[in-house]
């Protein structure tokens, strides 16, 4: 006995952390996270390196539909 107090707390707790809490600070998420625009401008330069490598390979294996070449 005596668990019925506890969990009502515990309910009460957690009702107050899904709804009340607060809001975001997006900026200090970021901020901590060390994300910023100039990453982004990395990651694209990045994507497009990768691009430019496996279109190679597309090119030597893959068909005019842009499958690549198998055994049927």
């Amino acid at each position: 006995m005596g668990r019925g107090r506890a969990k009502a707390k515990q309910v009460k707790v957690a009702r107050q952390l899904k709804y009340n809490s607060g809001g975001t600070d997006l900026d200090r998420l970021r901020d901590e996270l060390g994300v910023g625009d100039s990453s982004n401008d990395d990651a694209d330069d990045l994507n497009d390196e990768l691009a430019d490598r496996y279109a190679d390979y597309a090119d030597d294996y893959g068909d005019d539909d842009g499958r690549a070449s198998g055994g049927r």
